[in-house]
């Protein structure tokens, strides 16, 4: 389900207050070398949000991110693993918040729509919001990686009806029970195709509003590599499709299997047919390896896609062990 925000219908700050406590909102900021942009990341949150405990998570900056997040207020956390993928799976298992607020340290996203993006996930008991991103600077958002969100983004709604269209976005407000029931596996940028695919394939309720999105300051440069990361994204599609689909997955190989050797046996039956006499014995070979391979994928689907529906059951057992906002906060409130 996804909700869109309608401004009308919330408040302007995050005062929505739970008994028999207010909720404990966090803020988390993935932090590899970004001296120039952490500091001012950590003061624009800040002010949006001055009763959140803001964490920065340092991957092994070589530069002052950890004197400058300090400085600034944070609290700073390490993951020595390298990788955007590493450091959210040490963050979601290490903060312990009521409501996350994940974004980047460079600046680029729009802290002042975080109230907004907030009470949305709390007014409407979600456990995702995504910030869609808006750039009104055309450098902030280079062709390549628009390109390449849009590509992604499409697969993702193809495969699994997604109906977020920010794939790749890296600003999103979660649920405690959001994060403590996501299974974090990649290690890099693949992090936020994971985090859209888990709440599709647990059919949590999402939203997404519109944000901005700013170009990086001065002197501050961006770790994406468009090909590097793009192909790691799209391997990551590729082996979510296979663990979350494996049905659908398995049984297309056994169609791309079993037509071309149906074709060539049809071939070696026709010409026996006519002649009584097999010639083309390595071609009867094939066609029947073929049938055997594509057997085997459709016993592979029928297994896997049994064990793919066991581990769902699991992690919704696990994200049911949280009580969702409706359950904590005043109807009041």
């Amino acid at each position: 389900m996804l909700m869109t925000q309608n401004k009308e219908d919330f408040k302007d700050d995050v005062s929505v207050s739970p008994k028999p406590q207010a909720l404990e909102i966090a803020v988390i900021l993935p932090c590899y070398n970004e001296a120039v942009a952490i500091g001012e990341t950590v003061a624009q949150f800040r002010d949006a949000l001055p009763n959140a405990t803001i964490y920065v998570f340092d991957n092994n900056s070589t530069d002052e991110s950890i004197r400058v997040a300090q400085e600034a207020g944070a609290v700073v956390r390490s993951e020595p693993l390298q990788g955007k993928g590493n450091v959210v799976r040490r963050m979601f298992a290490d903060v312990d918040a009521d409501v996350y607020i994940m974004a980047d340290g460079d600046a680029t996203y729009d802290s002042a729509a975080a109230p907004e993006l907030v009470n949305l996930l709390v007014s409407q008991n979600l456990d995702m919001v995504n910030g869609a991103r808006v750039n009104k600077e055309t450098e902030a958002y280079r062709p390549g990686h628009k390109f390449g969100n849009a590509l992604f983004t499409g697969l993702v709604k193809f495969f699994f009806s997604s109906k977020i269209n920010d794939l790749l976005s890296g600003y999103r407000v979660f649920s405690r029970r959001f994060v403590k029931s996501f299974p974090a596996v990649s290690d890099g940028f693949e992090i936020e195709t994971e985090l859209t695919v888990h709440a599709m394939q647990m059919r949590m309720p999402i939203g997404e509003v519109k944000t901005s999105y700013f170009s990086r300051l001065p002197d501050s440069d961006s770790k994406l590599s468009t090909f590097r990361d793009g192909w790691r994204i799209l391997k990551m599609i590729s082996l979510l499709i296979k663990e979350e689909k494996p049905m659908a997955f398995f049984l297309s190989l056994a169609l791309i299997v079993f037509v071309p050797s149906l074709l060539m046996f049809f071939s070696v039956l026709g010409e026996f047919l006519e002649t009584g006499i097999v010639t083309r014995m390595p071609s009867l070979v094939v066609a029947v390896s073929g049938f055997v391979a594509a057997m085997l994928s459709v016993v592979c689907a029928l297994i896997l896609d049994s064990l793919a529906r066991g581990r769902r059951e699991i992690r919704r057992l696990s994200y049911l062990q949280y009580p969702g906002f409706a359950r904590v906060i005043d109807p009041e409130g």
